[in-house]
Formats: C-alpha cells, sequence, structure tokens
C-alpha cells in the first residue's frame, strides 16, 4: 500500500491509494463546497477534479480535461446574454446534437456485441486522447515532435491539422467520429494558438497557408 501527503483545496490528509475511491476523496476535500462559495475558481475547481481523476500533465494519455464552454465562433460581438452563445454543459459533447446523438443511438440499438470482450458501444471514440491532445498543442514542443512520432515521421495534412476554432467546433458537433472536449491551455496559455517556429504545416484545399489558429 502507497502512502503520501495530498492537499487538494485544504485537504491534508495520509491517502491509502489501495482503500480510498477518487469520489470519497473529493467529498473529503470539501472542494466543491469552496466552488459553490466562491473560495475557489472555475478554472481550480476542474484541476481538481482532474487530479482526483486520475488526470495529469505528466501523462498525455490521461490529460485533464476541459470543457467547450462558447457556442458561438462566427458572431463578431459575443451575446453573453443570450443562451445559445454557449454550450449545453448538462449534455457530453456527443448530446450536443440531436441529429447526431440519434444517430449514435440507433446505431446503439442496432449493434450486437461483437464478441465477449467488445460489447456495444454509442460513440466508437472517446472525449480525450493523445491524439487530441498532440491536435490541440501542435505548435509547442515537445508535442509537436510527438506529433511527428505519432505519425511515423510525419505531420498530418494540411486540412486535418489544427487551424480553425470556428471549424473544430463544427466537426465536434457535426461528425460522427469526433467528440473531443477541450484542454486546460485554452483558458490560460494563448501562446499554443500562434506558430512561432519555422516548420512548414502546408496548406489548406482552399490554398490558405496553415500558420496561426484562427
Amino acid at each position: 500500500t502507497t502512502t503520501t501527503t495530498t492537499q487538494i483545496a485544504g485537504l491534508t490528509d495520509y491517502v491509502l491509494f489501495n482503500s480510498i475511491t477518487p469520489a470519497k476523496l473529493a467529498k473529503q476535500s470539501n472542494a466543491t463546497a469552496q466552488w459553490c462559495d466562491g473560495k475557489i475558481s472555475n478554472f481550480e475547481y476542474l484541476m481538481i477534479l482532474n487530479t482526483l481523476s486520475g488526470r495529469s500533465y505528466n501523462s498525455i494519455d490521461q490529460y485533464p480535461i476541459f470543457p467547450w464552454i462558447i457556442a458561438d465562433y462566427t458572431s463578431p460581438v459575443l451575446d453573453l446574454q443570450n443562451p445559445a452563445t454557449f454550450r449545453d454543459l448538462t449534455k457530453p459533447m456527443g448530446a450536443q446534437n440531436p441529429e447526431r446523438l440519434k444517430g449514435f443511438i440507433d446505431r446503439y440499438n442496432a449493434m450486437s456485441d461483437i464478441d465477449s470482450l467488445t460489447p456495444k458501444f454509442m460513440y466508437g471514440t472517446h472525449y480525450s486522447n493523445v491524439g487530441s491532445v498532440l491536435y490541440y498543442l501542435l505548435r509547442l514542443e515537445p508535442f509537436m515532435t510527438l506529433s511527428r512520432d505519432l505519425g511515423a515521421g510525419r505531420l498530418d495534412k494540411a486540412d486535418r491539422l489544427f487551424h480553425s476554432l470556428e471549424k473544430c467546433w463544427k466537426n465536434n458537433l457535426n461528425s460522427p467520429t469526433d467528440v473531443k472536449e477541450l484542454i486546460p491551455e485554452f483558458f490560460y496559455l494563448p501562446e499554443f494558438l500562434t506558430h512561432s517556429n519555422d516548420v512548414d504545416f502546408g496548406n489548406l484545399q482552399t490554398g490558405e497557408k496553415v500558420d496561426d489558429v484562427i
């Protein structure tokens, strides 16, 4: 049994990793009450939840997850009083689009268990994985190098690289193979959206060169 000292949102305790669940640790941390009382920010609360669930910046396949918040990437000025400006946080990304969700449900209901080890599934993809993290962080090292490693020494085609927030949102909203959420860097590190090195990402089919994320 491994013992460590953990301090999260005021919780300092000896935690036996083999005998306490994340749910119990979250309750003991009092993080939700502190968040409701305005003592910690939304960002801090979400990072606490990520930490309690075993996610970490140190593991690219268990990277912290943050939700899409904004759903309007076309208006020159956001109307913060309009509910349509925001994503519905009561539903996962896979359920944001009713038409797409119906397709997922119909496919699920039509499936039989492939075999004893592969039960029926809803989405067929995940809201966070190595590929999505590298997709977002392509313009930073070591993630660019890792992206090349993942692609057998090459980056993906220009049209499949992260180059537009609007197109990324629309794809996540409509594609049957894409339900990914965001990463924490969207909320504190704008530099990851800028192309500050000499790597040629190529041109889109429209002829436009892939550079900063727009």
